[in-house]
């Protein structure tokens, strides 16, 4: 997830047997790199309109064993946020959601998002979100979409709205041609169905809402977004 990485061309060919050549890795979803689904078994998915209560939850989400935290950029206070969380809250694996332009790409990044999701994609965002240099999740509803994205070298893809879209029993239907594909399935999930797509083979966590209820945010009560991020937190037990 950010510019392209290619092999580079050997100097004589090589005189091995031929045979299908495993796709370059693409920037963000390097083999090396920690995977940005195995951080913990739920991303919040954070829809915030005061910038101001971004420091208090982030830490309570990550006291609560959620340190991959999703702002979405749906407010005009998103990307104030994401500044703040990744100037006081470092623990904090701190990301931009609904990302859907360049611009929206190139300023996630300036403002210290460490990952990039987007409900869907195009080549043009695509190639921002690889050109960012951050790893990125790209949202995907369809078997065509992620063998596209496949050969294209990314194996960790959003499935969004993952209820709408067939939810578990089609993310089970993809697990056996398509293997390499690894999933964050969001939209629709809540704590009583994130058990079922968790335990699928080729699904590495979910996002959801369900421990930043509004009557919390609103009264600013950071005890309880904290105990219903262990919570969900506890889902990878």
């Amino acid at each position: 997830m950010g510019g392209v990485t290619r092999a580079a061309a050997s100097s004589s060919p090589s005189p091995g047997p031929v045979g299908p050549s495993a796709p370059a890795s693409a920037p963000g979803q390097d083999a090396a790199a920690p995977s940005l689904l195995g951080l913990a078994p739920v991303i919040p998915v954070v829809v915030l309109d005061d910038a101001a209560d971004a420091v208090p939850l982030a830490r309570a989400l990550v006291a609560g064993g959620l340190p991959a935290i999703e702002v979405t950029l749906r407010t005009p206070a998103a990307l104030d946020a994401i500044r703040a969380v990744a100037a006081e809250v470092p623990e904090a694996m701190i990301g931009a959601g609904t990302v859907l332009t360049p611009g929206q790409a190139e300023a996630a990044r300036a403002a210290g998002a460490r990952f990039l999701v987007s409900p869907g994609w195009s080549p043009r965002l695509l190639g921002a979100m690889k050109d960012s240099g951050l790893p990125f999740l790209p949202g995907v509803s369809t078997a065509s979409e992620v063998v596209t994205l496949l050969e294209e070298g990314l194996t960790e893809l959003k499935f969004f709205p993952a209820e709408a879209a067939g939810g578990t029993a089609y993310l089970a239907s993809l697990a056996t041609p398509l293997p390499r594909a690894r999933f964050c399935p969001t939209g629709g999930i809540g704590p009583a169905s994130a058990p079922s797509y968790l335990a699928l083979p080729n699904v590495g966590c979910v996002g959801g809402t369900w421990m930043l209820p509004a009557g919390a945010l609103a009264a600013k009560d950071w005890d309880r977004v904290r105990r219903l991020a262990r919570e969900a937190a506890a889902l990878a037990a």
